[in-house]
C-alpha cells in the first residue's frame, strides 16, 4: 500500500490538518475570552494538553535525558511567551488578523537565525520579509496609509517572533531527542509559567463557566496533538516543507473568522495577502546556479 496519496506522504498530511485545526483555534481562544484571562484560560488550556498526551505517552515519560529537559524548558518557555501574548491581543483585535500577524513568525526565523547564528538569510527570505512588512503596514494602518500599531496588533508581532522561536528550538532538537518526553515536558512547562504570570498580570481565576471547561478542554487536546505532531512530522518533513504547509493557517483562521462575521476591509485583506505570499516566497530557494551547475 501506498505510504503516498497524490505526492503528500503521512507527516506532510498530519501537517496539513492540524494547519487547518490550528487555523480554528484562533477564534475560538477569542471567544474564551469573554469569560476567563489570557493568562489562566493560556495555563488551563496547556495544562489539560499534558495531562492528557501524559496519560497518552506514560510508558515513554521514564529516562528523561538532560537534553531532553532543557529542550522542553526552551521549548515550553517560548510556548508561554507565544501563546499569552497571541491570547492577550485577541481581546483587542479580529482572530483573523492574529493569525496573519502571527503568520509573520516564518520571515521572522531567517531574521532569528542571522541574529542569533549568524545565519545570513537567503535573496528570497529578503524577498519574503519585504513583502510580509509590506503586507503588515497594509494590515494594521487605518486604511492602508500608515503603519498604526495597537497594543494587540503590537503584542501579537512579539508573540509571532516568540513562535519563530519555537520552531528553530524544535527543529534543532528534532531526532536527538525523544518527541512524546519533550511534548508532555514543554506542555507541562508552559502551563506553569500561564498560570505563574496571572500574577504579575493582576488576574483573578474566573468563575465556573461550561463554556471556559468546554474551550479548554477542546484547545488543549488541539494543542498537544499539534505540539506532538509538529515534533515528530518535522523528524522527516523539511523545515521548507513545513513551513509552506503552516502558511495555510492564516487562511483558515481568515476563512473561520469570515463564516463568524468578521470583515477586514480591501487594504487588510490585500495585507494578509502579501503576508502569505510572503511566508512562501521566504521558503523558496533559488536553483538556477545549481541547475546550471548541473548542466555544465
Amino acid at each position: 500500500m501506498s505510504k503516498q496519496v497524490l505526492g503528500i506522504g503521512a507527516a506532510e498530511a498530519v501537517l496539513i490538518l492540524i494547519t487547518v485545526i490550528w487555523g480554528g483555534t484562533f477564534l475560538a481562544v477569542q471567544i474564551a475570552m469573554s469569560v476567563s484571562g489570557p493568562m489562566f484560560f493560556v495555563g488551563f488550556r496547556f495544562g489539560i494538553a499534558a495531562l492528557a498526551l501524559a496519560l497518552l505517552s506514560w510508558r515513554h515519560l521514564r529516562g528523561f535525558t538532560a537534553l531532553e529537559l532543557m529542550a522542553g524548558l526552551f521549548i515550553g518557555i517560548s510556548i508561554t511567551l507565544g501563546y499569552c501574548l497571541q491570547t492577550v491581543g485577541l481581546q483587542t483585535i479580529p482572530s483573523s488578523k492574529s493569525a496573519f500577524i502571527t503568520a509573520l513568525y516564518v520571515p521572522f526565523v531567517p531574521l532569528l537565525q542571522w541574529a542569533v547564528l549568524r545565519r545570513p538569510p537567503s535573496v528570497m527570505a529578503w524577498v519574503g520579509i519585504v513583502l510580509a512588512f509590506i503586507g503588515l503596514v497594509l494590515l494594521a494602518g487605518p486604511d492602508g496609509t500608515a503603519l498604526n500599531f495597537n497594543v494587540g496588533e503590537f503584542v501579537t508581532l512579539l508573540c509571532a517572533m516568540a513562535i519563530a522561536a519555537e520552531i528553530i528550538m524544535i527543529g534543532g532538537y528534532a531526532g536527538k531527542v525523544n518527541a512524546r518526553r519533550v511534548t508532555v515536558l514543554q506542555l507541562a512547562v508552559a502551563s506553569f509559567f500561564s498560570f505563574l504570570g496571572m500574577v504579575p498580570a493582576g488576574e483573578s481565576v474566573p468563575e465556573f463557566s461550561w463554556l471556559l471547561v468546554g474551550l479548554a478542554v477542546g484547545l488543549g487536546c488541539a494543542s498537544a496533538a499539534i505540539q506532538l505532531a509538529m515534533n515528530w512530522a518535522q523528524r522527516t518533513v523539511s523545515p521548507t516543507k513545513a513551513t509552506l504547509i503552516y502558511a495555510g493557517e492564516p487562511v483558515w483562521a481568515g476563512i473561520v473568522g469570515r463564516i463568524a462575521g468578521e470583515r477586514l476591509g480591501v487594504a487588510g485583506l490585500i495585507g494578509g495577502g502579501l503576508i502569505v505570499l510572503g511566508v512562501i516566497v521566504s521558503e523558496l530557494k533559488l536553483r538556477r546556479k545549481a541547475a546550471a551547475v548541473e548542466g555544465a
